[in-house]
This record gives structure tokens, sequence and C-alpha cells, in this order.
């Protein structure tokens, strides 16, 4: 993908950064959304202290392995994003209420919203042109 810039196209540089960026939050979202379908042991303890049904384990790994497909699929990346961006907001919701340290556990989620959506601006020309940084 290209984006706007001084020359007109991306730089190397942003876009490798972008991708690498891009595959870790990826590779970490998919990892949580396994172990969400598989239900190890830190997985039902996690979910008895929030207070929250172990049903709700497969298909919430389920959404989240959805929202990361769209994530890293170019054509859809935006949208996967919001989608995630979305999920992550649930997840903070659900760690407000539990006493959990703020900017350990309950913020958590935000530091990977952020390099989301650092990945994807860095990568992709449409958000670039939606959300324009400005000198």
């Amino acid at each position: 993908m290209r984006s706007a810039g001084p020359s007109g196209s991306l730089s190397k540089k942003s876009l490798r950064a972008g991708r690498i960026i891009t595959g870790l939050v990826a590779a970490f979202l998919v990892f949580d959304a396994v172990i969400h379908i598989m239900k190890p042991a830190p997985v039902v303890e996690a979910f008895a202290k929030l207070g929250f049904p172990i049903r709700y384990a497969v298909p919430l790994g389920i959404i989240e392995l959805v929202c990361v497909l769209l994530y890293v699929i170019p054509r859809t990346s935006i949208l996967g994003t919001i989608f995630l961006t979305g999920y992550l907001g649930g997840a903070i919701a659900i760690q407000l209420p539990t006493g959990n340290p703020f900017f350990g556990e309950v913020l958590f989620p935000v530091y990977i919203a952020v390099f989301l959506w650092g990945g994807i601006y860095l990568r992709d020309e449409r958000l670039r042109t939606m959300v324009p940084l400005r000198s």
C-alpha cells in the first residue's frame, strides 16, 4: 500500500515497521484467542476471578480470531482494527471493577490498542488519509 507523503509513497521503513508491529500484535491476539478456546487452568482461574462464566471463553476466543483475521487482511484491516478496539474496550470494562493494578492489568488492553493502531497507521494508506498527522 502507498501513502500520500512528500514523495507520494509510503517509506519502506514505515511499511516494514508497520508490518512487524502488526505481526507481533496479531500473534499475541491469536495466542490469547487460542487459550480462550483451549481453556487451560489459568484461563479458568482468570474467568472465575473476573466473575465471568467460563462458557463465554470459546465464543470470545472465536470472536477475537475473526477480528484478528479481519485485521491482518489488507482489504479489511481498518474494520478489523475497529472491531478489535471494541473487543479491547470490553476487556477494560471487565477489568475495572476487579481492583487489579490500574496501570497493569486494567490498562493492558489500551497498550495493545496503541500498538494495534500504530501498526496499521504505519502500513495503511487509507488510514493515513483519514487521520493525517500534522507537523
